[in-house]
């Protein structure tokens, strides 16, 4: 059984109607949702994270979208990082509709993105097929889009989204056989790969991550782990893969500038 597919739940799937054991063997990416605005917490989200880790299901976070202003994004992306997992892999604003008005709607967005992104995380973009150039979403800088189209909708990839995107969710009507109702199916449909967005690192020469030195201090007392940059890497990407933060990695490092590190620099990561 290929382990490919990706799966966005909420507390809609209930953690205890899910098989987790069969789920394990073939979901590749588990897609969490967090909080419906700052004020509605999803009911199921700490279940289906423990059995994600129970079952060693990486798992990405998305907060759906209620802000009303610049300044309420800013709040609602400070409630999310309060709540969110930190063995996370990534973080999804799900904007989907118009709670501001329609010229707010981009900069309070971005407001939120921007936060996330601050605080070290890699965070995407989803938004509604509909939605996404009459709202100017196209002007939303994320590390990455999500965008659905469903075409028939019958559980299969069907009509393919007019947009360059980089997950594609095909239908809302997906089955699976450790779930009895219906499940939101996703496609990754960009150069991207399922390792970009889980930071799995693997073991074996000529993939993109270098092996990593790993050495204890004469003490023994504390495990430090060193990485060396490789080309296109950035401090952001780094604090989310090593589950840390970029603030951290600057006072480990003492980095200045946050924008600034080079191809064969060594960073001490923990």
């Amino acid at each position: 059984m290929n382990k490919d597919l990706i799966a966005d739940i909420s507390h809609h799937q209930l953690s205890h109607d899910i098989d987790w054991a069969e789920a394990a063997k073939e979901v590749a990416l588990m897609i969490i949702r967090v909080q419906y605005g700052s004020n509605t917490i999803d009911r199921e989200y700490k279940k289906h994270v423990a059995n994600c880790k129970k079952y060693k299901i990486p798992f990405g976070h998305y907060a759906y979208a209620q802000f009303v202003s610049v300044a309420d994004a800013r709040v609602e992306a400070k409630h999310f990082l309060e709540r969110i997992d930190n063995d996370a892999k990534f973080l999804v604003l799900d904007v989907e509709e118009c709670t501001t008005g329609k010229d707010q709607i981009v900069p309070a967005t971005q407001a939120f993105i921007d936060v996330c992104k601050k605080a070290g995380w890699k965070i995407g973009l989803y938004t509604g097929h509909h939605f996404y150039k009459p709202y100017g979403m196209d002007r939303v800088a994320a590390d990455f889009l999500w965008i659905p189209r469903y075409g028939k909708n019958e559980g299969k990839r069907d009509l393919k989204p007019d947009y360059d995107c980089d997950l594609w969710q095909y239908t809302d009507r997906g089955r699976v056989n450790w779930y009895g109702g219906n499940l939101d199916l996703n496609h990754i449909h960009s150069p991207k790969t399922l390792q970009w967005f889980i930071g799995k690192e693997e073991n074996v020469s000529g993939l993109q991550l270098e092996k990593e030195q790993t050495f204890s201090n004469y003490s023994g007392m504390e495990s430090v782990k060193m990485y060396k940059v490789k080309p296109g890497d950035t401090l952001g990407e780094l604090a989310v893969r090593f589950h840390t933060t970029v603030s951290k990695l600057q006072k480990l490092n003492g980095i200045a500038n946050p924008d600034k590190i080079y191809a064969g620099q060594k960073l001490r990561v923990r």
